[in-house]
């Protein structure tokens, strides 16, 4: 299964004569049959008109080339006369939109799949968001002109892997509720972390500060100058065993 991408732009070789023919231009689908029914190339007489190759002529599509058996494989228009209503249409499907039978429109095809037989396998499509979304042979109806048609099932489909993507992408995806295109989420309860519990439960009550303690002051000598006009303190013993303070003024 290829892209259209990786078949358009390929060089044409003859494998039998060993001659590069062409390079392949661009797909001719047949719509009512949902496959490829040729491919256009263009060589050096491109002027002349079209030329192309009935897929079923393809002996394959490499990495690097389309290879056929032989030059005679190549139709100029005037034998492609099987073909004319084909190139009369000229439906690409890439670029036409995507539209379910409801009326929803999905996106733009932007690539189709080609199967070893010619038969479109899946088309890619992009919704307005960017997201791609595949769509395979079975869930199309109509590949129009500028529409393609969508069964209506895919509208489901669609939703069910944008929910699926919305999940795995949030970190609480598990748990969260889904409930509509716009990914409204239920509000989860916080539950308190390990830090505001040990802040709950590190209260230490202060200490008392310490009461103060007086010094008795010291006896001064005797010999102080008499000058001196601090007064002298002296202490004298009582009866009790309390001390008591005498103050003594100078002469």
């Amino acid at each position: 299964m290829k892209k259209s991408i990786e078949i358009l732009g390929l060089p044409v070789i003859s494998i039998t004569e060993g001659r590069e023919l062409g390079l392949s231009k661009s797909l001719l689908i047949d719509t009512k049959n949902g496959l490829v029914a040729a491919i256009t190339i263009e060589d050096d007489d491109w002027y002349r008109g079209v030329k192309l190759i009935p897929y079923e002529s393809v002996i394959a599509i490499g990495s690097d080339a389309v290879t056929i058996t032989h030059s005679e494989n190549i139709l100029k228009l005037e034998d492609a006369g099987d073909y004319e209503n084909l190139l009369d249409e000229n439906i690409r499907v890439i670029g036409t939109k995507a539209i379910t039978k409801n009326g929803i429109i999905q996106g733009t095809v932007t690539e189709i799949y080609v199967g070893d037989d010619g038969r479109i396998e899946k088309c890619e499509v992009t919704a307005p968001d960017g997201s791609v979304i595949e769509v395979t042979a079975d869930q199309i109806a109509i590949f129009g002109k500028q529409v393609t048609v969508i069964d209506a099932e895919l509208e489901k489909k669609t939703e069910l892997i944008d929910r699926d993507d919305y999940y795995a992408s949030t970190s609480y995806g598990a748990v969260e509720e889904f409930r509509d295109e716009k990914f409204n989420t239920a509000t989860l309860p916080i539950e308190p972390s390990p830090a505001s519990e040990a802040v709950a439960v590190s209260f230490v009550e202060p200490e008392p500060e310490p009461t103060p303690v007086v010094e008795e002051p010291t006896a001064k000598s005797s010999n102080s100058s008499a000058g001196s006009m601090n007064p002298l303190y002296s202490i004298c013993p009582s009866s009790t065993s309390s001390h008591s303070i005498t103050v003594l003024s100078s002469l």
